[in-house]
């Protein structure tokens, strides 16, 4: 079959450059899908994207569907045809349905029986045929939050669109997208490249555009080219180029030719904390800041033009001024910032609402108070600092500085409350009450900074829960998940062992307002496991591994993890296989016997129960020092000595004889068993190899 390379591309009006790589992989892997699903075969293939453009190209796509063969089954040959051997109503109707005689019916056999059938040869259907409706439909299919129109027509996308390329191989499919007619030629850059260019087929796509129209659609490359230029401009002055991953996306986004500039700024604005310079010059200006080898911010910044101008100085000097007014304003909200201190500003987070049901954020301190008190006590930390870490956390929203940045709450916080000499403890807890910020980012180091965040993160998940914005899908407005994971990993990490349950009923003691405490608790609870799952899962245990260990419901989520990490290791043993299939038989004969286990184990009479029963006392006294001090690894590694007597125990005796008194013995050793083993978890509950 005819193979070439399939080339689609939409240009447009500048993309948002935020959501740009989603929309670029979302066409790619809508396109394919339908190809897929259409019956199209296809080889490697790549996604472009640049602010002007979105872009596939697709190789070695078939020319046409493969042709097939269409089989109808009708009715039964028995149900085909009457007493007298005239076709039935049914067999006519099955005919009829086909379009063909009953005559040009066959005959399908089966295992099952004979049924009338109907086979017809369909031609597949050609690739230029078929693709304006899979471009169509891909396009429809796109994560658009806002579709908008333009002009006088009904034709709806992100942002205007003004040409489309549609070529197979050398050939163009003309055709319509989005109400333009599509063909082979494409635009450059809008400035240095405004004039259509010839596409001369797919091969030389990304070639054509770098060479005619001055623009590089490669995102990844074009990302490199960025990374490497500021790196490479950010030595001229002793430094490197400080490069966050987010913006370093936004601005390949926004450039299809970037020109790398390098700007400076006052000295003076250096005595001001370095995330606000660093928040002001990437959030505002998208501009990469410039620090030393120590990390230390330089009165240096690195942007990329759009343009390669004639003047690069003018661009420089007009960066330069941009930027001091917006460094202008962050000296101003920091000096008036220190003139308030922190405890004064406790006050008015009355006048802020948490939440309509939970109250203000002076109702919220309240019960950070309370929780971080608790917590403390329960770790043997200073409750003191915790209470003045509690007090103050949500002091710095009151401050300019945070007013208009938002992101540098915390960092704030733990800034001013230096200025005002307070304990450096509680100052890094103003912080690292946010901590872990987002997911595999660090928690918090310090004691009191766990517990505020501990503290933070329980008032929220409780608070919500108790208002009924339980998380739904993927909706979740309020960060509960976040939060759960949050104190799942300050626990776990830490090596806190808190009872995650009673922390729940703790935080939601606190609330006024009228709920059932008891659903919600429950609610939460199964929450917070359920992102401990997810935990676990993304960890490398097994399915089998936590629903073993989740049977007995640890509710401390440290206790959880040295179990579930006993549980693996029990896996790699020999014995592991026989004992997870022994328990799973011993916990159906204890659920399914009529007869109760004895109380005490009395009157065994073969060797083997005997023995058993000896191993048995004896695991039991040897494990019991080794859960004092949850070293759970070791007492699996106890208890898988009794594989061998178990085997035989299994192999000679008859648990269910008609000796009741025998029988209720030889349940009660069974029990005895399966109930040293669900001390640690309960390992019925693994899969066992066939």
């Amino acid at each position: 079959m005819i193979q070439q390379d399939l080339l689609f591309e939409l240009g447009c009006e500048e993309l948002p450059p935020k959501t740009l790589l989603t929309l670029r992989d979302a066409l790619l892997n809508n396109i394919l899908a339908d190809l897929k699903a259409a019956g199209f075969g296809y080889g490697d293939y790549k996604a472009y994207a640049t602010p002007r453009r979105l872009a596939v190209i697709i190789q070695r796509v078939d020319f046409a569907q493969a042709d097939k063969i269409e089989e109808k089954r009708g009715p039964s040959v028995q149900a085909a045809f009457s007493e007298t051997g005239e076709p039935s109503r049914a067999a006519l109707g099955f005919a009829k349905s086909c379009g063909v005689e009953f005559t040009d019916l066959e005959r399908l056999v089966t295992k099952k029986g004979e049924w009338l059938a109907y086979k017809k040869a369909l031609k597949g259907k050609m690739l230029a045929e078929l693709i304006p409706n899979i471009l169509n439909q891909s396009i429809l299919k796109l994560p658009i939050a806002k579709r908008m129109r333009w002009g006088d027509g009904s034709t709806e996308f992100v942002r205007p669109v003004h040409w489309s390329v549609l070529m197979y191989g050398e050939q163009i499919i003309e055709t319509e997208i989005l109400g333009l007619k599509t063909g082979g030629q494409s635009y450059g850059h809008r400035f240095h490249a405004p004039d259509a260019i010839n596409i001369e087929s797919p091969a030389r796509y990304v070639e054509i555009l770098k060479e005619k129209g001055c623009v590089e659609v490669d995102f990844e490359s074009r990302k490199k080219n960025i990374r490497d230029a500021a790196l490479k401009i950010a030595e001229k002055v002793g430094g490197t180029a400080h490069i966050d991953a987010a913006l370093l996306d936004e601005v390949t986004a926004l450039n299809e030719q970037p020109i790398v500039v390098m700007g400076h700024f006052d000295p003076r604005f250096l005595k001001l904390p370095k995330e606000v310079l660093i928040t002001t010059m990437q959030s505002n200006q998208k501009y990469f800041p410039v620090i030393n080898k120590e990390g230390v911010l330089l009165a240096h910044f690195i942007t990329f033009s759009n343009i390669d101008s004639h003047h690069p100085e003018s661009v420089q000097k007009g960066n330069e001024r941009v930027i001091l007014p917006r460094l202008a304003d962050a000296e101003f909200f920091w000096n008036q910032d220190l003139k308030q201190p922190l405890s004064t500003r406790v006050d008015p987070l009355s006048a802020v609402v948490f939440q309509q049901k939970l109250g203000s954020m002076a109702d919220k301190t309240e019960r950070l108070q309370t929780l971080s008190t608790y917590i403390a006590h329960e770790l043997q930390a200073d409750e003191a600092l915790a209470q003045r870490a509690a007090l103050l956390a949500k002091t710095d929203l009151m401050t300019n500085m945070v007013s208009e940045f938002a992101s540098l709450q915390g960092i704030m916080g733990r800034y001013y409350a230096l200025a005002d000499n307070e304990l450096v403890e509680v100052a890094h807890a103003l912080e690292e009450q946010y901590f872990p910020k987002q997911a595999g980012s660090i928690t918090p180091k310090s004691t009191t900074g766990q517990i505020l965040s501990l503290a933070d993160k329980l008032d929220t998940l409780t608070g919500i829960f108790s208002a009924g914005f339980i998380p739904t899908g993927d909706k979740d407005p309020y960060g509960l998940r976040r939060a759960s994971l949050g104190i799942l990993r300050i626990l776990i990490e830490n090596k806190l062992p808190l009872n995650v349950v009673e922390l729940i009923e703790t935080a939601l003691k606190q609330y006024s307002h009228e709920f059932d405490l008891e659903k919600t608790k429950q609610q939460i609870i199964q929450f917070v496991f359920e992102r401990l799952k997810g935990y676990c899962l993304e960890k490398g245990f097994k399915i089998d591994t936590f629903e073993a260990v989740m049977a007995l419901k640890p509710s401390q989520p440290l206790d959880f993890m040295s179990r579930i990490h006993a549980v693996k290791e029990f896996r790699g043993l020999p014995e592991s296989q026989s004992l997870a299939a022994a328990n799973k038989r011993i916990a159906n004969i204890l659920r399914k016997s009529a007869t109760k286990p004895a109380e005490s184990i009395s009157n065994l009479v073969e060797t083997d129960e005997k023995q058993l029963l000896i191993l048995a006392e004896k695991s039991a006294m040897t494990i019991k020092p080794l859960l004092e001090k949850s070293d759970y690894t070791a007492a699996l590694l106890a208890l898988a000595q009794l594989k061998a007597p178990i085997d035989c125990f299994f192999d000679h005796v008859m648990v269910n004889c008609d000796d009741v008194g025998l029988r209720a013995s030889r349940l009660a050793l069974l029990n005895l068993l399966f109930q040293q083993f669900l001390q640690i978890a309960d390992i019925s509950k693994l899969q066992v190899a066939n």
